[in-house]
């Protein structure tokens, strides 16, 4: 019996069904790993640049948001005070940064797709690329829904000032700014929860009835999930994530059930293809 062929050129023409008949040695895998990875950062370079030139109208409009719904709850003098000289230009690097980053995530995400593509089997293929246009959805209903609660939380924390008459606010400026742009992209990543579970369920992993049995231990995951993501740590946002976290959870779980086929449905159909 011949050899397996190698496959030096990854990613062009039409995959094989068999995974195994794409076969790489591990040089090659660390070469095409590099390339994606030098791609990676050479549009994060790019768009590092970019956002330098943008910060400026970034930042006052997300600043001006921040600051309209503090004077709306605050009593008090709130003043925005720099610590040391270097700080104005931290805030610049850091928020420059932090936009790159989130122009950059779905350009790495297509990077990671391409790298790892080939050593899936043809369903777990066609599972992956049946919810690209939905990651996109999601996000955007993640960071929509962040979005219209994000003056309602600023309220909350700003509300407790008044309890300190004569009290003034000193605040850095940006720091709200980053709390904002963090919460954004936290909702946004979170609500791809629903993919994660359809895919696993779709590839055969997880069974929707294992998950319906299990949805307690789900929840108490996806609070702690919450606790941890959420850029403040407090009890509110905390809730405002891992409630609609939750129900999505609940009806990615029954639409796996009814699209998707038992795991032995799909070893049955792959056993007669064969």
């Amino acid at each position: 019996m011949a050899p397996t062929k190698t496959v030096a050129k990854r990613g062009r023409g039409k995959l094989p069904d068999d995974p195994e008949e794409f076969k790489a040695t591990l040089g090659e895998h660390l070469e095409e790993l590099r390339t994606r990875v030098f791609r990676v950062l050479g549009v994060l370079i790019l768009a590092f640049t970019g956002a330098w030139y943008l910060e400026g109208p970034a930042y006052k409009y997300f600043n001006s948001v921040v600051n309209r719904n503090i004077h709306t709850s605050a009593d008090h003098p709130v003043i925005e005070a720099f610590q040391n000289a270097l700080d104005p230009f931290m805030l610049i690097f850091k928020l420059s940064g932090l936009m790159a980053l989130i122009v950059t995530i779905p350009f790495a995400v297509l990077q990671l797709w391409g790298f790892i593509k080939p050593g899936l089997k043809p369903n777990e293929r066609k599972a992956v690329s049946s919810i690209g246009p939905w990651t996109a959805i999601l996000f955007a209903v993640g960071v929509g829904f962040c979005w219209l609660i994000i003056p309602q939380a600023i309220q909350w924390f700003v509300g407790y000032l008044n309890d300190f008459p004569g009290a003034h606010l000193n605040q850095e400026p940006g720091l709200m700014v980053f709390f904002v742009l963090k919460m954004l992209l936290a909702f946004g990543l979170a609500f791809q929860l629903p993919l994660i579970v359809y895919l696993l369920g779709r590839i055969g992993i997880l069974q929707p009835d294992t998950l319906l049995k299990y949805w307690r231990h789900a929840t108490t995951v996806i609070f702690i999930l919450a606790m941890i993501i959420t850029p403040s740590n407090d009890p509110g946002s905390m809730l405002m994530m891992a409630i609609p976290l939750s129900l999505l959870f609940i009806v990615s779980v029954y639409i796996v059930k009814w699209t998707v086929k038992p795991r032995a449905q799909i070893e049955s159909d792959a056993s007669d293809g064969s």
